[in-house]
């Protein structure tokens, strides 16, 4: 007698399968590591970044690393690449939590729901966004009152550096708007671990500020030290309150001043700049 497949059996199984490989390759993905236990930025401290490198096996890239990050975004080594095109960025609203990592408070979103970005062909997915005082990258030596990064990463197997990030450097003078919608929460969470459901929130209400951008290959900022990361840092100037920096690094129950990593040697790498056609035609 034949036997007949079934085809709700078929496609269960199909999607658990689809399922899993996405699974998968999200959790295959490097990323920063969360337990503030493990390393922090206070100075003089056997954990403080000068350390991070000694303190386990897998960071050796913090000390070893050669396409370490940040780095002074210096006008003297930037190259004007007008190939580069604009960032494509496809955003949407999506249910994200407000997570204090101890050494930042962290908006992350579910993988694959809130959109992505177009870097070099590749397709990169929203995963988080983080807050750095100081800024972590310097312009000309500057260091800015803040920066925020927007971590992203691909699923593809066959994409090199799987890890993108934009960033963004503020200036104290105005309230960040998207800042300001986290505001009440993160009153609720001063030197309290754990985390906040916030809801729908949209990262479109980030504030790029222009379409102008450094581009370079580094490294995360934070222990595991990954290096391969591709870069782009808006090259427009935000601003943000002293109130929410301030609320920012009061929330983190760290105990340090600064969540910023020094400067790391740009070691011959390149720093592109793209900026559209009408933009002034000087850096």
């Amino acid at each position: 007698m034949k036997k007949h497949s079934n085809p709700i059996l078929h496609s269960a199984f199909s999607l658990f399968f689809l399922l899993a490989l996405t699974s998968a390759a999200t959790l295959s993905t490097p990323g920063e590591v969360e337990d503030e236990r493990k390393f922090d930025y206070i100075a003089g401290s056997e954990k403080g970044p000068k350390h991070w490198g000694e303190l386990r096996k897998e960071w050796e890239a913090c000390k070893k690393g050669e396409m370490q990050s940040p780095i002074d975004l210096s006008s003297r080594r930037v190259k004007v690449i007008p190939k580069l095109g604009e960032i494509q960025r496809s955003y949407k609203p999506s249910n994200a939590t407000l997570k204090n990592r101890g050494h930042d408070i962290s908006l992350q979103w579910d993988l694959g729901n809130v959109g992505s970005v177009k870097i070099n062909g590749a397709e990169y997915f929203l995963q988080q966004c983080h807050w750095h005082s100081p800024s972590e990258h310097t312009i000309n030596g500057r260091r800015y009152e803040m920066e925020l990064h927007m971590v992203h990463v691909s699923t593809d197997p066959n994409v090199e550096n799987n890890i993108a990030v934009v960033g963004l450097l503020y200036k104290t003078g105005r309230p960040d708007a998207f800042l300001s919608k986290l505001m009440e929460n993160l009153r609720s969470m001063v030197d309290q671990e754990g985390e906040r459901t916030m809801g729908l929130f949209d990262p479109r209400k980030i504030k790029m500020g222009g379409k102008s951008y450094l581009r370079y290959v580094g490294s995360l900022t934070v222990p595991p030290c990954t290096e391969g990361v591709i870069w782009s840092i808006n090259k427009k100037i935000g601003t943000v309150s002293k109130d929410q920096i301030k609320l920012l690094r009061e929330a983190v129950h760290d105990h340090a001043e600064k969540n910023a990593r020094p400067v790391q040697p740009l070691n011959r790498r390149e720093i592109h700049l793209y900026q559209p056609k009408e933009a002034a035609a000087r850096y």
